[in-house]
């Protein structure tokens, strides 16, 4: 079946960088909860109540002056419900990326609670039951890290050490491949750790039963993830560089999504019945247009089962018909085609 193409041949160079973010509270109203970010709760009881409040910060650049102020009066997040559970851990996560390898450094200040004073960061947050933990504790002074999975908390490791009350400190977190390593104010209270439990997933904040905890002046250096499914599409492009465009199709959220592109502006675009037809019913589609042909045919998984649809964009060539230009198109489908498990690959 013939099928019109718009093609864009421009083939994209990219390659992995570092970013950085910065969460300073300011542009956030008082007594609201910031926006991007969701309350959760892992554990027993209710989501915490997070507000920005203000609160007098130390100065994050050494004054010149010895008689310049210590702190200023800013925007600050804070967490304020004081449910004293005790498997209850309030969570509050930003919900705009994900985050792989990256190193997250925070201020924070344990203020009151009867039951526990705590202040945390939660890291490749894949729910609310599984994810990696480090939290300082004024009222039990110490420096832990936990895994959550199924729920479940692991036993504490870190160190006894002293952490006031009512005083500003920080944190830092550093996760490069399956290595974390945690500091406490600059110094390495616990040891560097080894684990293969999650390789990415969100930040967050965190505290636990009825603490009331502050954090201000977050950041955060990270390499931006690559998608499973766009880092096939640039590992093929390079395979192959006189393709001159590579579109992988498939469900995300029940929705059928262009999920990975050489045109990675166009990422996100719906698919159309052409797409799902190739996934649903496997059908191969074919078309010509400015001396540029296209097939659009199933990507399928280990288990042989259509998963995704691929579209493939070549130059055509005098007498270039429907069966040649599937049959060129055949070895970059299988070899996309192995290195798919299963459509799991495709939400990642």
């Amino acid at each position: 079946m013939l099928r019109h193409v718009s093609l864009l041949l421009a083939l994209m160079t990219c390659s992995a960088f570092a970013a950085e973010r910065n969460f300073d509270f300011k542009q956030f109203p008082l007594n609201q909860t910031p926006t991007n970010f969701v309350s959760t709760v892992s554990g027993e009881g209710k989501p915490g109540d997070w507000k920005i409040i203000e609160d007098d910060v130390p100065a994050v650049l050494t004054p010149l002056s010895p008689s310049a102020p210590k702190t200023t009066k800013r925007n600050v997040l804070a967490q304020l419900a004081t449910d004293a559970s005790d498997e209850h851990f309030p969570l509050l996560m930003f919900n705009d990326e994900t985050f792989a390898d990256f190193t997250l450094t925070t201020r924070f200040k344990c203020v009151s609670g009867k039951v526990e004073q705590m202040a945390g960061i939660a890291f490749r947050i894949q729910d609310e039951k599984n994810y990696y933990v480090v939290r300082a504790s004024a009222s039990g002074n110490s420096f832990k890290f936990y895994k959550f999975v199924d729920g479940v908390r692991s036993a504490p490791l870190g160190s006894d050490i002293e952490i006031p009350a009512g005083v500003w400190h920080e944190m830092t977190v550093k996760c490069e491949g399956n290595q974390i390593r945690c500091t406490l104010n600059g110094k390495d209270a616990i040891p560097p750790l080894t684990d293969n439990s999650f390789k990415f997933g969100k930040l967050g904040y965190w505290t636990k039963s009825d603490s009331v905890s502050y954090f201000a002046d977050t950041k955060i250096n990270y390499t931006p993830r690559q998608p499973f499914a766009q880092k096939v599409i640039r590992d093929v492009m390079t395979l192959y560089p006189r393709l001159a465009s590579l579109k992988i199709y498939a469900y995300k959220n029940k929705e059928l999504r262009l999920i990975a592109s050489s045109a990675e502006d166009d990422i996100g675009k719906p698919g159309t019945e052409v797409e799902e037809n190739v996934i649903k019913n496997e059908k191969i589609y074919y078309g010509k247009a400015n001396h540029i042909c296209a097939v659009t045919l199933p990507l399928r998984d280990r288990n042989g089962d259509s998963v995704a649809a691929l579209f493939i964009a070549m130059k055509a060539f005098p007498g270039q018909t429907q069966e040649n230009a599937v049959a060129r198109a055949l070895p970059i489908n299988k070899e996309i085609s192995a290195r798919i498990q299963g459509s799991e690959d495709f939400t990642q």
